[in-house]
C-alpha cells in the first residue's frame, strides 16, 4: 500500500475544469503558515496596551499566570489545523495495487547420469554428480511456474520426480539422487525416451529435455538418435551436456587393503552423439569441463527457454482527506473553546 496526493479539483459550471497540483498546494500552504506566523510575533512584541498604568513597575514585577505562559497554544493549534487543511486539500489517498498474472509455463524434464563415472573428480573439490545437483537446484530456483521432473539414469532409467511446480519437493528429489541405485551403465537412448514419455500428454507450447552425461550409450533397448527422433516428433526440444574434462580424471576406488585411492582414466564422452540428438530436435549441445562451465550453461539454458508472463495491474484508491479535514476541524474547535474559557481575556 503506499499513499499519494491527487491534487485539488476545480470545476465551475463545467467552464474551467483544472487541477491544482500537490506541490503548489503544499507551497501556498507553507506561505500562509509563515504569515501566520509573522503576523503572531509582530503583534506579540508591537501591540499596544488596552488598559494604561500610570506607572508599569507594579505590574512587571507581578507573575506571570499559566494562562499568559501557554497561551501560545492557541496560536500552535490554529497552524496546525491550516496545515492539516492544506494537506486535505491536497487529497491524499492510499492505493493498493492488485496484479493478475497469466503464464504460459515451460514443461521441463531433467535427465541426470548417475552412472560411476560421474565419481570423477575432475570438478574440484567435488565429483560430477555432486556439480551437476548442485547447478540442477540452482537451475530449479530460477524458474518461475514450470512444472519440472526428473528422470535418473545409469544402466537403467527411472523416473525420480513426475512433473510438478513443487520445487521444494523437486529439490528434495534431487538431494536424494546417488550411486548405486540401479546397476552400472549409461543408457542414454532409455532415459531420452523416459522423459519424452514423461512430456508425451504436456499441453504447454514449450516442452523442453535437458539432458546431462559424461559417458557413451552401452546399455537400453533405445537408440539415442531413435528416441531423438521421437522427441522431435513431439515438439520437443533437446539440450545435452557432456561433463567432464578431456584426458584424464581421477577416480576414486575402494580397495579392500589400502582403502580409498585414486586411478586415473579416460574421459570418454560421446559428443557426436549428443550433438546429433540436439540438432534433430532444434536443440543445442554443451561442454562443462567445469563446475564453472557447468553453472553458466544452466544458466545460458535458463535464459533461452523463459517463461511467458504478462502482468494486468490496476489500483484500488481510498480517499483520505477527510480524516484530515475533520482533524483541521476540531482543532479549530478546540482554538475557540480555549480562547473563551481557558485562555480567555479582557478586550
Amino acid at each position: 500500500m503506499n499513499i499519494e496526493f491527487s491534487g485539488l479539483g476545480i470545476n465551475l459550471f463545467d467552464v474551467i475544469d483544472a487541477t491544482i497540483p500537490p506541490p503548489v498546494l503544499f507551497v501556498v500552504g507553507g506561505v500562509v503558515i509563515l504569515l501566520m506566523l509573522v503576523y503572531h510575533l509582530k503583534s506579540k512584541r508591537f501591540k499596544s496596551a488596552t488598559i494604561r498604568y500610570s506607572d508599569i513597575r507594579i505590574v512587571k514585577r507581578a507573575a506571570r499566570s499559566n494562562r499568559q505562559r501557554y497561551r501560545f497554544i492557541l496560536t500552535l493549534l490554529r497552524i496546525l489545523a491550516v496545515a492539516l487543511f492544506v494537506v486535505a486539500f491536497a487529497r491524499p489517498r492510499s492505493g493498493v495495487e492488485y496484479r493478475e498474472i497469466t503464464s504460459e509455463g515451460v514443461d521441463i524434464m531433467m535427465a541426470l547420469d548417475v552412472s560411476s563415472s560421474m565419481q570423477a573428480e575432475d570438478f574440484k573439490p567435488h565429483n560430477r554428480l555432486f556439480v551437476a545437483k548442485e547447478e540442477i537446484k540452482k537451475f530449479i530456483g530460477r524458474r518461475v511456474n514450470d512444472r519440472i521432473g526428473l528422470v535418473v539414469f545409469a544402466r537403467y532409467s527411472y523416473t525420480q520426480c513426475p512433473l510438478t511446480t513443487d520445487y521444494g519437493v523437486l529439490v528434495n528429489f534431487v538431494d536424494q539422487v546417488n550411486f548405486g541405485v540401479v546397476e552400472d551403465g549409461t543408457a542414454i537412448g532409455m532415459a531420452l525416451a523416459n522423459a519424452v514419455n514423461r512430456l508425451r500428454d504436456s499441453e504447454s507450447k514449450s516442452k523442453i529435455i535437458v539432458l546431462l552425461t559424461d559417458g557413451v550409450n552401452n546399455a537400453g533397448e533405445i537408440d539415442p538418435l531413435t528416441a531423438a527422433n521421437l522427441a522431435s516428433a513431439m515438439d520437443i526440444k533437446v539440450y545435452t551436456i557432456g561433463a567432464g574434462k578431456p584426458g584424464n580424471a581421477m577416480y576414486p576406488v575402494q580397495d579392500p587393503i589400502w582403502g580409498k585411492r585414486y586411478i586415473y582414466q579416460p574421459t570418454q564422452i560421446d559428443e557426436k552423439t549428443l550433438k546429433d540428438i540436439a540438432a534433430r530436435t532444434d536443440g543445442k549441445y554443451f561442454r562443462a569441463r567445469s563446475g564453472k562451465e557447468l553453472e553458466e550453461i544452466y544458466g545460458i539454458i535458463d535464459d533461452m527457454e523463459k517463461t511467458e508472463v504478462q502482468i494486468a495491474a490496476h489500483v484500488q484508491y481510498t480517499e483520505l482527506f477527510h480524516y484530515f479535514a475533520y482533524a483541521g476541524l476540531l482543532l479549530l474547535v478546540l482554538e475557540l473553546l480555549l480562547a473563551n474559557t481557558v485562555f480567555r481575556k479582557l478586550p
